[in-house]
């Protein structure tokens, strides 16, 4: 799963991400591979408690990140949050936090974009492309293999945001400004 919908109003969407199974399943592999050490090593208990330590810090750094986004439209803004936990616990503050915001007037357009996932082939992911010309992804990493699921929240975002309507009001404003030009202009018959 890309995103979760936790809260739909009129105003507000929000949309949350957890760690994958992927990412779990490595992390207690990983863990499991530090208890093991110790549990057999007929090491002394300082070099044990190295062993799960060690394996518990390379098994939180491979763990995904916790990000959700929040698109407000009585504030006028989006908020994209992340936490890391591996950041947290080298920090020891608040630093495992990040938060981005921008203003939801400024967004232009919402696409999949398909990016390579190392090893592994092909991942999905959501992007925000504003009127400036910045485009920021929705979150941080890609989900393999499951295309429709993330169009899915790109058609949730655009249909919140009502970006569908815009672009169909551009567009029809556009073709009668061309058929308006086409009327001025003499017609060739043969």
């Amino acid at each position: 799963m890309y995103m979760l919908l936790e809260n739909r109003t009129s105003s507000i969407l929000h949309l949350k991400r957890s760690p994958g199974i992927r990412s779990w399943s490595l992390f207690v592999g990983i863990s499991s591979i530090g208890l093991a050490a110790a549990y057999y090593s007929e090491d002394s208990l300082g070099w044990k408690l190295f062993y799960i330590a060690g394996c518990l810090f390379v098994a939180a750094q491979n763990l995904e990140e916790w990000e959700e986004a929040v698109f407000d439209k009585d504030k006028g803004k989006v908020f994209i949050k992340t936490f890391n936990l591996y950041k947290k616990i080298l920090t020891l503050s608040r630093a495992g936090h990040e938060q981005v915001a921008a203003s939801l007037h400024e967004i232009r357009d919402v696409n999949v974009e398909e990016e390579k996932v190392r090893y592994f082939g092909k991942g999905y992911l959501v992007v925000l492309r504003f009127v400036t010309g910045f485009s920021h992804p929705l979150t941080q990493s890609a989900v393999m293999g499951c295309r429709s699921d993330v169009e899915a929240v790109a058609k949730l975002i655009t249909g919140f945001l009502e970006l569908n309507k815009v672009e169909n009001h551009q567009d029809l404003s556009q073709s009668s400004e061309t058929d308006a030009s086409d009327a001025d202009e003499p017609k060739d018959e043969y």
